[in-house]
């Protein structure tokens, strides 16, 4: 998460907003960012960290292991019309590749851009 919070305004500038979500409660969050994050990265992370206990929004992403009470990690693109465009699931181990996040964002701001009114399921 300190790779995609030290590109994140890069991100930003893409027209893009990012979240995190975890089964972890705000009160965990805090203390991540508190004695974590911020000393990964200056200030923590800078896009809200969501919780989500009980799992509810990681069922309906397919992410959430009731029997284990986790989420596993997951990043979805979606576009402004709320269409999932790209889902990425990682084990635990596995980083994130911020620079390939950001090549597929503007990979779909760009067919978006080409294919104009055409498409229905476009990324704005």
């Amino acid at each position: 998460m300190a790779a995609v919070a030290a590109k994140y305004q890069d991100i930003q500038k893409l027209g893009v907003e990012m979240l995190s979500i975890s089964v972890d409660s705000h009160f965990v969050h805090k203390m991540w960012q508190d004695h974590e994050l911020s000393k990964m990265v200056e200030g923590g992370v800078p896009f809200p960290m969501l919780s989500d206990q009980g799992g509810k929004i990681g069922s309906i992403y397919g992410v959430y292991e009731p029997a284990a009470g986790v989420e596993m990690r997951g990043r979805f693109i979606i576009d402004p019309d709320g269409v999932i465009q790209a889902i990425e699931i990682l084990t635990p181990p596995v980083g994130r590749n911020v620079s390939e996040l950001i090549r597929q964002i503007r990979a779909f701001q760009l067919v978006h851009e080409t294919r104009g009114d055409e498409a229905a399921d476009g990324f704005g």
